[in-house]
């Protein structure tokens, strides 16, 4: 038989997941046309719609991980010689990058430095130097820590004649996202973050503005499986089969969501943002410092410098070991440089952050 330890998942994702998701994963496995199943994802779609803070109809969620949402909107949304200007902060801005250019897109990148982010005025001003179809940018970088304002872009955008697509993946039901207030076109996240819901299912939302475009296209979407103009036939009105739908997967999104909704979006925002004024306070004790920009670090994503004269790999190492306690190491640029703390979901609680404090101390 498989023995699975038990962790305190504290890394960059997954997450925790609370005992109600796991027991809805073990629910009966029914039909992917069955009529209780087809009621049971009406509901994710308006609970999904209600974390996302929107009233896009096309709202769901992507049989696959969150860079399977990514992939999913891009394929979508460009096809060869779409311009698209594609934000870049860290290691998820690279990634757009690469996947915008395997579309075939005319992709032109604007810069900032690790844990950094973009002024407004910034991207605005080069939306209108190239004037690009699509911008491009990640909402919380996973790789730095850092938050990037979004409010005021969209609007700016679709003067120039632009949809903004973003990468919500971390931030998703762990700070404000809210789709329609900020002109946001297109958006992806992943159940395994703050959703706390195992990896495998990527929400998407689209708006109006990016429907039409996806309705424009000279050619067909170049992803069969990722073809939201069939996908969307399954979660609408027609019921259309297009593929096998991961049953259960939905079940546990349906419960995670339902969570989200119980709390509240404003109390688990604030339980985010608690734990990580906890966190914070306890590293400056140990003389760990933060590498995104003040004011601009995320709560659910604490990428810390690692002490001079520590071993990376031995300290997580020992966490694991010792604690049953995983966090994750630097990636790109801030490889073996950061260490990066989730406070994710059902992970954010004083408990997790008093637990990693100590340990750290006694390690350190």
């Amino acid at each position: 038989m498989l023995s699975i330890p038990e962790r305190v998942l504290m890394g960059p994702g997954p997450s925790d997941v609370p005992a109600r998701v796991l027991e809805a994963l073990s629910r009966p496995t029914v039909g992917h046309l069955d009529p209780v199943f087809l009621t049971l994802m009406d509901e994710v779609r308006d609970r999904l719609q209600a974390v996302f803070q929107t009233q896009n109809e096309m709202t769901l969620a992507v049989s696959g991980t969150g860079s399977a949402g990514m992939e999913t909107l891009f394929v979508n949304l460009v096809e060869p010689g779409t311009r698209v200007l594609v934000c870049k902060q860290g290691v998820f801005g690279n990634r757009m990058e690469d996947v915008a250019r395997r579309c075939g897109a005319e992709v032109v990148t604007l810069e900032v430095p690790w844990g950094s982010v973009f002024e407004t005025s910034a991207i605005v001003a080069a939306a209108d130097a190239h004037r690009p179809d699509l911008v491009a940018i990640v909402h919380a970088e996973t790789s730095t820590g850092a938050h990037q304002p979004l409010a005021g872009l969209g609007p700016a955008l679709h003067e120039l004649g632009a949809l903004l697509l973003v990468d919500c993946v971390t931030s998703l039901a762990g700070m404000p996202v809210e789709v329609d207030a900020w002109g946001i076109d297109a958006a992806y996240s992943g159940t395994q973050k703050c959703l706390s819901c195992p990896p495998g299912l990527a929400p998407i939302t689209l708006s109006p503005r990016a429907v039409e475009r996806l309705e424009r296209r000279a050619a067909p979407v170049q992803s069969w499986y990722l073809d939201l103009s069939m996908v969307r036939n399954y979660w609408g009105g027609d019921r259309a089969y297009h593929h096998t739908a991961p049953v259960n997967m939905l079940y546990a999104l349906h419960e995670a969501l339902g969570i989200v909704l119980e709390e509240g979006l404003e109390a688990r925002f604030a339980r985010h943002a608690a734990a990580h004024d906890q966190l914070r306070a306890g590293l400056a004790e140990l003389g760990i410092d933060y590498l995104a920009a003040p004011g601009h670090q995320l709560p659910m994503l604490n990428a810390v410098s690692i002490p001079e004269g520590t071993d990376d790999k031995a300290v997580r190492r020992r966490l694991l070991a010792d604690y049953g306690l995983e966090i994750g190491g630097g990636l790109g640029a801030f490889a073996g440089r950061a260490w990066r703390i989730g406070l994710m979901g059902h992970a954010a609680t004083r408990r997790n952050v008093t637990l990693l404090l100590s340990a750290l101390r006694d390690l350190l």
